[in-house]
């Protein structure tokens, strides 16, 4: 599966558009590794290879992240970073919510 294909790139707000809207950012994408808890959700994206977003792994933190690392990550099965097909935009605070219980 492509992770981002052109199509879906072109409506992600660039980076640091979102800043102002606070909890009320939209997150639009979720990458997930099917063999760990790791999960990015995706809030902006510089059109080339970074994005912004919220990380869930060993924390929960906000931060940068790569699609080519995303791309070329494979897990102890082989199996790679996969995009969730039925994940659809959502505010952030109701991700965080979710995170936190």
């Amino acid at each position: 599966m492509e992770l981002l294909p052109k199509e879906l790139a072109q409506t992600l707000p660039k980076l640091y558009e979102q800043e102002k809207n606070g909890e009320e950012a939209i997150v639009y994408l979720k990458f997930f590794d099917p063999c760990s808890y790791w999960t990015w959700y995706v809030l902006e994206y510089d059109g080339v290879d970074s994005f912004f977003g919220l990380v869930r792994g060993h924390y929960v933190e906000f931060g940068y992240f790569s699609l080519k690392e995303l791309q070329e990550c494979r897990g102890p099965l082989g199996i790679g970073i996969e995009r969730d097909l039925y994940f659809k935009s959502t505010p952030l605070k109701k991700i965080r919510a979710e995170l936190d219980s």
